[in-house]
């Protein structure tokens, strides 16, 4: 969620966008433990910095670190908190690892105590932060988080309506971004017009909560109500909610890498179950691509697991767990260098050699970035004397960049940029290479190709990308 000018390192290498966790809680008990308790099980989403804003009664305590959840909040002490508060998780991206940049944000303007998460990317936050610099306002951070905060402290000054000051912040926003906003003691969530970046209200035994994730509300004893919806702020109160629409003219656009990659398979996006998306991901993909004589279905663990089973129930073959995984180790995508990812990866994975000695292997993931992973698991399969290596992938080709909360920013990242899936399939080093079609990820989905984002897939995107 970082931006950007031109001449800085993004110019030469990966721009700073990511798909990030957010949870709000207004709940009668304190909930400083809980919300690290709701960060914990969104930690997927975001590895490299923690941070929670909680009402005290009196005003707002913040605090934030680099590192995981539990990392940041050893030995943290948090009776005093009240029931009111938020949650922020960020996922790694190249430098941008401070504290500066680390979320919940916060200022304080005249009466108002804000703290604001954000989950997204806000295309034009260039434009309207260069406006603000005209006026005299001064940035500590290159977030586009930050131009969200001072914009919304702006208008709070002139209204002294936090929902009208929402409203008329959210009006100058091009792009996505799911929010939670604490203002004094009044708790908010809000989504942009096209929904892009998943975000939902549920309850738990002590109130009410909003999460990335309908996940958060299983583990916390509670249950999903609904999503919330596309240019809507909602209100979390401790014994209700309430809706506040500002844009009449929301249209759904739902990021399908949510469904591929990111989302846990146990969630819900959008009334969708995750794991069902997947496995029917997996099952059109056996379909589209069988392999003939194959002796076992392998997937790269553990977001290819639930695409593998798929793929293994509608061709009748075998399903095997013949990669380890380190449980222990990050995941690799939202690691901020590939010379990490890559030296990660030879601890993060071993074969079974048992499994796939003598074996025709068909290896799933979930989706191919820039292939250097790829190649190196479907060489060490080799190594231990798999016979075949027939790669099935189940998302369509990753050829365009994302503007809209996941950092992949540069043509140059993708290996299928430019290449034909033979010439992809040559440098992976496979016997054979098949991605599962546009159409049918898009009918795995069940929502339609009009309510997806397919922007990193087609070049098209449901908002306007500056050309800067």
């Amino acid at each position: 969620m970082d931006i950007r000018t031109p001449g800085s390192e993004a110019t030469t290498g990966r721009s700073l966008g990511e798909s990030c966790g957010i949870v709000s809680l207004a709940e009668s008990v304190p909930v400083g433990y809980r919300l690290i308790q709701s960060l914990r099980i969104i930690q997927h989403r975001g590895q490299e910095s923690a941070g929670i804003s909680i009402n005290t009664g009196n005003h707002l305590r913040n605090y934030k670190g680099m590192g995981l959840v539990n990392e940041v909040f050893s030995g943290v002490k948090l009776e005093r908190d009240n029931g009111l508060g938020i949650g922020h998780i960020r996922y790694s991206t190249a430098g941008s690892s401070t504290i500066e940049n680390a979320q919940p944000l916060y200022s304080n303007i005249g009466k108002y105590e804000i703290a604001i998460g954000h989950n997204g990317e806000i295309v034009n936050a260039l434009q309207l932060k260069k406006v603000l610099e005209s006026k005299g306002y001064s940035f500590t951070t290159n977030s586009d988080t930050e131009v969200i905060l001072k914009l919304l402290s702006i208008e709070l000054s002139k209204t002294s309506d936090p929902v009208l000051s929402m409203k008329n912040t959210f009006k100058k926003l091009v792009g996505a971004y799911s929010l939670n906003i604490i203002i004094n003691h009044r708790v908010f969530v809000a989504r942009d017009p096209n929904g892009i970046r998943p975000l939902a209200v549920g309850t738990t035994e002590f109130g009410y909560c909003a999460a990335s994730e309908s996940v958060v509300f299983d583990q916390l004893n509670g249950k999903m109500l609904r999503d919330v919806r596309p240019g809507e702020i909602v209100e979390l109160k401790k014994n209700e909610i309430d809706s506040f629409m500002y844009n009449d003219k929301a249209k759904t656009a739902h990021c399908m890498f949510e469904y591929v990659y990111f989302a846990r398979p146990d969630s819900l996006l959008d009334s969708r179950s995750v794991f069902e998306t997947r496995m029917e991901l997996g099952r059109i993909l056996a379909r589209e691509s069988p392999v003939e004589g194959a002796d076992c279905v392998v997937a790269v663990p553990d977001s290819a697991r639930t695409h593998a089973q798929g793929y293994a129930e509608e061709s009748g073959i075998p399903l095997t767990e013949a990669l380890i995984k380190n449980r222990y180790v990050d995941r690799t995508f939202i690691m901020p260098e590939q010379a990490g990812r890559e030296s990660e990866l030879d601890i993060k994975l071993n074969p079974i050699k048992q499994l796939i000695d003598g074996k025709r292997v068909v290896l799933i993931d979930d989706s191919i970035i820039r292939g250097n992973t790829t190649r190196k698991i479907v060489k060490m399969l080799r190594k231990h004397g798999a016979k075949e290596v027939h790669l099935r992938i189940a998302c369509p080709p990753v050829r365009f960049p994302c503007y809209l909360g996941i950092d992949m920013k540069t043509k140059d990242q993708f290996i299928a940029s430019n290449r034909t899936v033979e010439e992809i399939n040559s440098k992976l080093g496979a016997d054979s290479l098949r991605y599962i079609s546009l159409q049918g990820l898009i009918e795995a989905t069940h929502l339609g190709k009009d309510n997806l984002c397919l922007g990193c897939l087609t070049g098209r995107y449901p908002v306007s990308i500056p050309r800067k």
